[in-house]
């Protein structure tokens, strides 16, 4: 929901999104009304309930109609592939143009149970995936079993044009990064919980987090302190708290992010896409005090997308010291006060130099993410003036030498530029306690070169993940 002040990200509670549920079934008849009013306290405002043939997708149209949060998605499953004829498609075809219809499925291959020949599977997938790119809906795609011919399929039916979702994902890394090749997102569920999954939860750690989605897949795979039991879509922050210990982030990071995620891929659920000036990530408060950067750096995420864990950095104008301070808050309830957003903090140094003033006043720990080129853009050593007020300084190295720097960091600066940004490193410590360089992990750059260049600067050494912003 947006707060009062869109400059203002207030996280007090998740908001979180389950994208695969089965709420039309008779699991349900007795207390759907206390199902859905238990994710609606647990933060769930937006369920999307799934179709495995004609009758259940007529029944999650109708739940949708009944409920704002629940939407309904159309399809059948592959256990039910030999029913998939002429008429059937008609039908669904004409289903998919009610409103409260956001996505075509479950879809898919299952050679798990096989309760349909592989090739009835394999037509009615392929027919799905037609309908999908007709209708201009995206795909919630069903695998067990049988990565090898989803995959195939996808590529050969063009899939990528249509978009979707691996529902349940149970592939290796190796069917992930082509999944994200293609455009898809990954979806998990309660299994996640289950302590022999452990391979499940190392896949996750190395996830981009911007194609990721949550899901129960209720009333099935309830999460662990529920396994066995009827899972619904409640429990989803089960899975969603797990995977914010994982990636060393919030529950409140981690449904803002999904939720987003949803709302990209479907369309629907309730997203604060304003401008955020303050917005916190973990128990930290990030400052966005102007998009303006010194460098063009090629790997920048903000030339795809101005979105960081969830929260729309894109300003309409440079907030001034009254504002960003507005939008903090009371700045004690964070371990730290970071200027970091999606531009450089310190070309703005007047203001940055203001606002951490008045934080200082407060005993709030202060840090600056910078790209490290501040003296060569103000002509001057800067670092005197941020002694006493910040209390560690994160600077982009990105690279061991002058010529890598320029290919990746794009410095108008040209050749002064790398040696700019050492001497700034070298420099720092004399007024910042705590000086970090780092880089990304771009394919090609030489993170032990960099790290040994940092050791030389006197300075510690942090790699950040290439395609993870925040």
């Amino acid at each position: 929901m947006p707060s009062a002040n869109p400059a203002i990200c207030a996280d007090s509670r998740p908001v979180l999104f389950d994208s695969h549920a089965h709420l039309d079934g008779p699991r349900f008849a007795a207390d759907l009304e206390a199902v859905i009013a238990r994710a609606a306290a647990a933060g769930v405002q937006t369920m999307i309930s799934v179709g495995c043939d004609l009758a259940s997708s007529r029944a999650c149209i109708e739940l949708a109609r009944r409920h704002a949060a629940i939407h309904a998605a159309i399809g059948i499953h592959p256990h039910d592939a030999a029913s998939l004829d002429a008429a059937c498609l008609a039908e669904l075809e004409t289903l998919a143009q009610i409103p409260e219809v956001v996505a075509i499925g479950e879809t898919g291959l299952d050679y798990y149970r096989n309760r349909c020949p592989h090739e009835q599977q394999h037509q009615a997938f392929r027919q799905q995936i037609a309908l999908a790119r007709r209708c201009g809906k995206p795909l919630i795609i069903h695998d067990r079993d049988a990565h090898e011919d989803v995959m195939r399929i996808l590529r050969e039916e063009e899939a990528q044009t249509i978009g979707g979702v691996l529902h349940c994902f149970s592939g290796d890394q190796a069917m992930a990064e082509t999944c994200l090749a293609l455009g898809f997102y990954l979806s998990f569920t309660g299994t996640l919980t289950y302590p022999a999954n452990q391979a499940q939860r190392d896949l996750l750690r190395q996830l981009p987090l911007d194609r990721l989605l949550l899901e129960t897949d209720c009333p099935y795979l309830a999460p662990q302190p529920w396994r066995g039991q009827r899972n619904e879509p409640a429990y989803v922050a089960e899975t969603a708290r797990l995977i914010a210990e994982l990636r060393g982030l919030s529950l409140q990071d981690i449904g803002r992010i999904t939720s987003l995620n949803g709302n990209r891929l479907f369309g629907v659920g309730q997203i604060d896409q304003s401008a955020k000036i303050a917005y916190p990530i973990r128990n930290a408060l990030y400052l966005n005090i102007t998009n303006r950067c010194s460098n063009r750096c090629v790997f920048c995420a903000k030339f795809r997308d101005f979105a960081v864990k969830g929260h729309q950095l894109k300003l309409d104008h440079e907030p001034d010291v009254a504002e960003i301070l507005a939008a903090i808050g009371d700045p004690t309830r964070y371990d730290e006060v970071v200027f970091c957003g999606y531009g450089e903090p310190l070309l703005r140094l007047d203001t940055l130099v203001a606002v951490a003033r008045q934080l200082k006043s407060q005993g709030v720990r202060i840090r600056v993410n910078t790209d490290g080129l501040a003296n060569l853009v103000h002509g001057r050593n800067i670092l005197p003036e941020l002694e006493g007020l910040v209390d560690s300084l994160s600077i982009s190295l990105n690279a061991s030498n002058a010529r890598q720097y320029q290919q990746l960091c794009q410095s108008p600066f040209g050749e002064n530029a790398f040696s700019a940004v050492t001497d700034f490193i070298r420099l720092a410590p004399q007024h910042v306690a705590e000086v970090v360089a780092s880089a990304v992990t771009v394919p090609g750059v030489d993170c032990d070169a960099c790290a040994a260049l940092a050791a030389q600067l006197g300075v510690r050494f942090r790699k950040r993940l290439y395609n993870e912003v925040g």
